[in-house]
């Protein structure tokens, strides 16, 4: 890796977050979210320069005084930073790219849209393309690394500038079906897909997100699109759409397996373990489909009373985003769902140390999202489970494309179909249970994050040696 150029990556949150001691000395903790994890290995492998927003107070001592190597941190006007994330980003575009509207009474999109629009996400995608265009100034040979939903805009903004830049973007969320997008006001869905292929390189988890890019680009830019090499031309550029998987770092994962911490927690839950355990680790979020999953537990037990006393359902939920209204709704209604069900024993707190615990005793782990663009527990925890345990995986999950002939699959809509597969999961014989574990265990070694870093460094490189030519 170290022979190859620069990268900047380019995403909302870095990979360090900064305060003050008690003694006045500054101090970074790892940023939060699952994409600092990821890219931690490119970061420690590579010469990268990471741009991001700051986040802390003294995140932003740091975006003036520019005094951490390595890391370019944006100090956004704070009313254009909650527009662009509490009113578009995640109340909008996750929304809409996971399907959570149901569209008979949601959304309605009035004139606060239009201004947070104006004034905060293309404002703040603004900002992040400046902040890029400095790095490329000093380093006019190194490829820059967009990420996510937060930023389909600066791409854009960065090309009209640098016109030779070579730039990559991975979307780490589902891209819905073309018809979807049109729920969004024509101006907005029209500059994020055009936001997108300004950059040489858009990548994905899977071929099923891939393709509706392809033709959500077809049917709403009239794009030129050949579903063949997977490529799209529009505004005079050719646009290379990929579909890599992301993974996790196996070594990291072997080494908790045995770290002391992990082990007390897993003494305390073998202490008070039923017979069976069925677990889930999400973000409390709309689109895990938290609530549904409560309640095929809830249908199994009433399908087949024998279980009672015999199992339980540990559910480790992650507050998430509770500064938007419909996720603390959520929560409260994921609350009030397990009230007086002694089967279920919800925990609510952000503890990773307890997570890995728990996944090394499962016996069934229940991962039914609505739509998840990939789904990095259904690869964390099969890989450290000590039981066996049976995996039973949404069909809308990105995971499933990869995962989904060893896992016992379920419409994440279908409460008998996932009844059904949480008894026959728990019920499943000891051979089969071993074989589909070890499948699991063995993909995921296989394909880990270092393969999915090379493949986005090899994209680069490919649109990066057709670009000098």
């Amino acid at each position: 890796m170290s022979s190859r150029r620069k990268l900047l990556v380019v995403a909302n949150r870095g990979p360090l977050v900064y305060d003050r001691s008690p003694s006045g000395e500054r101090v970074a903790r790892r940023g939060g979210g699952g994409l600092v994890t990821a890219l931690g290995g490119l970061v420690a492998h590579h010469d990268v320069t990471w741009i991001a927003s700051a986040m802390s107070d003294e995140d932003r001592v740091v975006a003036t005084d520019n005094s951490e190597p390595g890391l370019h941190l944006i100090a956004h006007d704070p009313a254009a930073y909650d527009a662009y994330y509490n009113v578009v980003a995640n109340p909008v575009l996750w929304f809409l790219q996971h399907y959570m509207w149901g569209l008979s009474y949601a959304p309605d999109f009035g004139p606060a849209l239009a201004d947070a629009w104006n004034d905060g996400y293309v404002a703040v995608n603004e900002a992040f393309a400046e902040a890029t265009i400095a790095e490329l100034e000093r380093e006019p040979s190194a490829a820059v690394f967009f990420h996510d939903y937060h930023l389909y805009l600066a791409p854009r903004f960065v090309r009209a500038r640098c016109p030779n830049a070579i730039t990559s973007h991975f979307v780490h969320i589902p891209w819905p079906q073309a018809d979807y997008w049109t729920v969004l006001p024509e101006r907005m869905r029209r500059e994020i897909h055009e936001g997108l292929l300004a950059n040489d390189v858009v990548g994905f988890h899977t071929r099923r997100w891939g393709r509706n890019f392809l033709h959500a680009c077809e049917e709403l830019l009239g794009a030129d699109v050949d579903y063949d090499e997977a490529t799209v031309v529009h505004a005079g550029r050719r646009t290379l759409v990929t579909c890599h998987p992301i993974s996790i770092d196996a070594d990291e994962f072997e080494r908790l397996r045995d770290d002391a911490a992990v082990l007390e927690q897993e003494r305390l839950l073998v202490d008070s373990r039923p017979e069976l355990l069925v677990l889930r680790v999400d973000r409390a979020d709309p689109s895990k489909n938290i609530v549904r999953g409560f309640r095929a537990f809830k249908l199994m037990l009433e399908r087949h009373p024998e279980l009672r006393g015999r199992v339980r359902f540990l559910a480790l939920l992650a507050p998430s985003r509770l500064d938007v209204p419909e996720y603390a709704v959520y929560l409260d209604v994921v609350r009030r769902e397990t009230e007086g069900v002694e089967e279920i024993d919800l925990r609510i707190g952000d503890d990773f140390v307890r997570s890995v615990a728990a996944y090394k005793q499962y016996d069934v782990l229940l991962v039914n999202a609505v739509f998840d663009g990939l789904n990095l527990v259904s690869k964390e925890a099969p890989l450290v489970n000590e039981r066996d345990g049976v995996l039973v995986l949404s069909e809308n999950t990105g995971s499933h494309e990869e995962l989904g002939e060893w896992a016992l699959t379920v419409n994440p809509f279908d409460l008998v179909g996932q009844a059904d597969a949480l008894y026959e999961a728990l019920s499943m014989a000891p051979d089969e249970r071993r074989r589909r574990a070890e499948a699991i265990r063995a993909h995921v070694r296989e394909h880990d994050l270092a393969a999915w870093i090379e493949a986005q460094l090899e994209d680069i490189d490919r649109v990066g040696v057709a670009s000098s030519g």
